[in-house]
């Protein structure tokens, strides 16, 4: 009742910024003032599509600005040289932009962390040099002046309040638009993306279409921001292409808060303000600027729409019931059959010529000392790595060097060595996020995940947050989210590491049962107290070789086992 009643607190306060907000532009604004409102609405616009592929993705993309002015030239061209309403140059001015960011996105999305965020730049700067060298199109460096305003069904739209109400309407539109996504599929996906993207392809998600998609979509917000900017302003230069654009927008997306679009709005409001409100300072407004933003974001990390959030804390969604997901591929016969795997790293042979065979309704044991090759191996199998030589087969079908998310689809689900979870998700959320490549909707997904929960006995934790959890409810909830792919193969990377006796005995009672299921299980593990009881078959490695393949009674005779793992004495 306490979280719900700060929930409403929330959405209040919200909703009186909102309502001050119309009152002042109708009541008090000057003809300046609702000229610094409008340009902060166009800004808003723009971060909408930043939240979803920074603040949702985590895809720190350069490219935000040069959108926002390839938008804002195709309107002044086509306006100014052709004389086209906005009618024509608006779709078009979304459609551009799109057409560029899809290319690129192919080419630079592949990359990493600073790397794809030097090469969207690169994009940025590639755009300003061809706006400045191509005067007979862009007018160069002074740009074209006399854009004309927007035309409506013949209406043209003056200055002042009924430009800032067609731009404040579009910011409801598109606001509402991003809350949709980020709310939906898409959002969801993207912030397991962001958190994990190797947990996020072994669970069937296409990680490079997610990006790619959410890519294009910031694309679309920022092309819109600049066509309505360049009608507020009535002239187009450089200056739209210009590094300052992007750090408006990245400014605007962190103070806001992350994958908020109130968050964008709060933050446009506030950015665009700020030196206006501190003009009459003269030269020192920029200390006191930078200085503010500083204190804020050192107060707020998570935004100013996340400390609201942390202050009034919204009451926890409802849980569903439990739904047990469809049945997965045929359970029978061989599940996965591994022949002749090789992986090495420079000169470092990980994995030599490794071949197993996992049957349905089995458990084998995969062993060897630090070093060995074990995690290299289920990387393999998983799609995580591309074996230099050697074949994988998933219920009969080829899949050699196949990418995760297909050999996800395929049947095959994994847990990691650490529990790969969203800390900011719950329970719930993070199992469910297994669903969204297969369920048409949140709620079946959801509904799914809590019953994989419930079998995994953590459903009372469903609306934990990940990152509140014990490492043993942890592990229990990786797994259940491996459960709830429904695959036929399932490899366990030490999933009793850090359990008490009266956990791993409750692990393998749940192990067994799965595997009288028909799922075929590989289970790395180093405490053979755990395995040995648990498997019917026991693989060793070490240094990328097998070296002991057979019952698990065999290993503690072995006298290769014993000499590389086991160190002569007894476990």
């Amino acid at each position: 009742m306490r979280a719900s009643l700060s929930g409403r607190v929330a959405d209040g306060i919200l909703a009186l910024a909102a309502l001050a907000l119309f009152v002042h532009a109708v009541g008090f604004a000057s003809p300046y003032g609702l000229r610094v409102l409008t340009v902060a609405g166009v800004y808003a616009l723009a971060a909408f599509g930043f939240q979803i592929l920074f603040g949702l993705g985590g895809a720190l993309s350069l490219a935000q600005g040069a959108f926002f002015g390839l938008g804002a030239y195709v309107t002044g061209i086509l306006g100014s040289r052709y004389g086209l309403d906005f009618a024509v140059t608006f779709p078009l001015s979304l459609l551009v932009p799109l057409l560029v960011a899809l290319p690129v996105g192919l080419a630079v999305l592949r990359l990493e962390s600073h790397y794809f965020a030097l090469a969207t730049l690169g994009i940025a700067q590639v755009l300003h040099l061809l706006a400045v060298n191509a005067p007979e199109l862009t007018g160069g460096a002074n740009g074209l002046p006399g854009v004309p305003g927007v035309a409506l069904f013949g209406w043209a739209v003056p200055r002042g309040l009924p430009m800032a109400a067609l731009v404040w309407g579009m910011v409801a539109v598109g606001g509402t638009l991003g809350w949709w996504l980020a709310r939906g599929r898409l959002g969801r996906a993207l912030a397991l993306v962001r958190d994990d993207p190797m947990a996020a392809a072994t669970l069937g998600l296409d990680v490079g279409r997610l990006r790619l998609t959410a890519f294009g979509v910031s694309a679309l917000f920022a092309g819109a921001a600049g066509a309505l900017a360049v009608h507020t302003q009535r002239v187009v230069s450089p200056e739209v292409l210009e590094f300052p654009v992007m750090v408006s927008i990245l400014t605007i997306a962190v103070v806001g808060g992350r994958g908020r679009m109130a968050g964008a709005v709060l933050g446009a409001v506030l950015l665009v303000h700020l030196p206006e409100w501190f003009r009459a300072l003269e030269r020192s407004y920029l200390i006191v600027y930078g200085a503010a933003l500083l204190l804020t974001i050192l107060l707020a990390p998570d935004g100013l729409t996340g400390l609201l959030e942390r202050l009034f804390p919204r009451r926890a969604r409802p849980v569903p019931d439990a739904a047990e997901p469809p049945p997965g591929r045929k359970r029978d016969g061989e599940a996965l059959s591994v022949e002749g795997l090789s992986k090495a790293f420079g000169g470092v042979h990980a994995v030599q010529g490794v071949s197993l065979i996992l049957r349905a309704g089995t458990i084998t044991g995969l062993i060897g000392p630090n070093g060995s090759g074990k995690t290299t191996l289920i990387n393999l199998i998983s799609g995580l790595e591309r074996p230099d030589a050697g074949t994988v087969r998933l219920a009969g079908q080829a899949l050699t060097g196949a990418r995760p998310d297909r050999l996800a689809r395929a049947g095959l689900a994994r847990s990691f060595q650490a529990a790969a979870l969203p800390d900011g998700s719950t329970a719930l959320e993070a199992v469910a996020a297994a669903r969204l490549a297969s369920d048409s909707d949140l709620a079946a997904a959801e509904s799914h995940a809590r019953w994989a929960l419930d079998r995994m006995g953590v459903g009372e934790l469903a609306a934990r947050p990940c990152r509140d959890l014990p490492a043993a409810s942890r592990r229990r909830v990786e797994l259940a989210r491996a459960l709830a792919r429904r695959p036929s193969v399932l490899l366990l990377d030490e999933p009793a590491a850090g359990l008490t006796d009266s956990e791993k005995a409750d692990l393998a009672v749940r192990l067994r049962a799965l595997a009288a299921e028909g799922v075929a299980l590989l289970v790395v593990e180093h405490d053979m107290g755990f395995l040995l009881p648990l498997a019917g078959r026991v693989v060793c490695l070490d240094r990328g070789r097998t070296l002991y393949e057979g019952p698990p009674e065999g290993v503690r005779s072995d006298a290769a086992v014993v000499a590389a793992y086991l160190g002569g004495g007894t476990p």
